[in-house]
């Protein structure tokens, strides 16, 4: 009895010790997450194996592998590595009915189980951008939508105009026919003006399963718009005498036709002086006839427009050095010669004045040159009058000697005077000339 008594306490021991071994042995698995088309690794691990068996079986239940024996006959499933503590096996060519739950099964007694769930991505179709019609007009309202298929989890897009964000765009999402994936599509409206001409307008879709690497597409604007026009002077100061162009500067889609330039509402008047090269006005010298509203008129297949320029011609600045006229008072001629030394600085000067595209204002007159030859001037006429009033005085005392001439030899002074009162009997021969 006693016997008895111990045999069945030992057999109860070493039962309670393989119990007590089967609960430390606990299977472990991760939740894997794979691209469609790509290759999943199930992965089964065992710290503690007394030699138990490992199995990996499908979301159906079927078994894949039991230990390293292949339980299902498809050639996708492979195995990557079997032992007592671990059992790898992977799936190729993963498509979106592989996905669902995995279990791992450890044969102690109770058996034991791990999941692990297998996740399969949707890639999302190259995204298409419809609704553009070229060409559009200025002030239109563009709406263009951007739609992509075959995504899961559903893929966000995203638009872009001149590598900005647009926010204010409708989204909408719809589940496709196998149930597992989705179509997204989105919207993006707005009014359109010449600046967006040649815009890239891009839409992106953004996915977990294209590896930070979004798809795009992208669509060029094409803005027809009425021309804008700018006429551009050669010269902000035209002055009388230099030539002068005009340029009219002309924008617009389609490129404007060559333009029209008119005078005050009329033609140009003067063809052969105002000569027209393209978009330019070329006048080939200034004067003040020429003054007057110059108009340029561009015209597309949308419309015309055009600008206006006043034309106001400048006189050229007198800066030429002063002339002073010597009136001739009596037959000397008088000769005066006058060396002028010039600074660097007064040639300049006078470079720039026989310069007739000089600005008003470059250059001034030499205050100094000019004083001294007005000195010069002041000089040589006092000096003509000094020798003018001397032969005047010295002439009119020769002649007043000479009727007094015959009084000299007469012996008394009564014989004089009759001999002067004589000679003047005769004086109405004489002439006399004053110069």
């Amino acid at each position: 009895m006693i016997w008895k008594r111990s045999a069945v306490l030992r057999f109860y021991s070493v039962c309670g010790l393989l119990l007590q071994g089967s609960q430390g042995q606990f299977p472990l698995t991760q939740n894997v997450t794979v691209v469609e088309g790509g290759t999943a690794i199930l992965t089964c691990r065992v710290d503690q194996n007394d030699n138990t068996s490992l199995q990996w079986s499908n979301p159906a239940q079927q078994t894949l592998y039991f230990d390293d024996k292949k339980a299902l006959r498809d050639n996708r499933i492979e195995l990557v590595r079997a032992s007592w503590h671990e059992l790898s096996i992977s799936v190729s060519d993963v498509s979106l009915s592989d996905e669902g739950q995995y279990t791992c099964s450890l044969f102690t007694m109770p058996v034991k189980t791990s999941k692990a769930y297998l996740t399969v991505l949707g890639v999302p179709e190259k995204p298409q951008i419809s609704g553009f019609s070229s060409p559009v007009m200025e002030g239109d309202l563009m709406q263009l939508t951007c739609k992509t298929s075959g995504s899961k989890p559903a893929a966000d897009i995203r638009w872009f105009k001149n590598d900005k964000e647009i926010k204010d765009v409708k989204y909408l999402k719809e589940e496709d026919a196998n149930r597992k994936t989705f179509t997204v599509s989105s919207t993006l409206d707005f009014r359109v003006d010449r600046s967006d001409d040649g815009v890239a307008v891009i839409c992106r879709v953004d996915h977990e399963s294209l590896n930070a690497t979004p798809q795009v597409a992208m669509q060029v604007l094409e803005i027809h718009y009425t021309p804008s026009v700018k006429i551009i002077p050669s010269t902000p100061f035209p002055q009388e005498g230099q030539p002068l162009i005009l340029t009219c500067e002309s924008k617009g889609k389609p490129l404007p036709e060559p333009v029209l330039w008119t005078k005050d509402g009329g033609e140009l008047p003067d063809p052969d002086r105002m000569v027209v090269s393209g978009r330019e006005l070329n006048i080939l010298f200034l004067n003040k006839t020429d003054n007057g509203t110059y108009r340029c008129e561009a015209t597309n297949t949308i419309g015309q427009s055009s600008a206006e320029y006043v034309l106001i011609v400048h006189d050229v600045p007198n800066t030429l050095l002063p002339t002073t006229i010597i009136p001739s008072l009596t037959p000397a001629t008088v000769t005066a010669t006058v060396a002028i030394t010039s600074s660097p600085t007064s040639s300049a000067t006078a470079k720039s004045i026989r310069d007739p595209n000089a600005l008003a204002g470059q250059a001034g007159p030499d205050h100094a040159l000019i004083g001294g030859i007005v000195a010069v001037v002041v000089f040589v006429t006092l000096c003509s009058i000094f020798l003018l009033g001397r032969y005047l005085a010295r002439h009119k005392g020769t002649y007043l000697t000479n009727e007094a001439k015959g009084a000299e030899d007469a012996p008394d002074a009564d014989t004089a005077i009759i001999n002067a009162e004589g000679s003047q009997v005769n004086a109405e021969e004489k002439k006399e000339y004053f110069i």
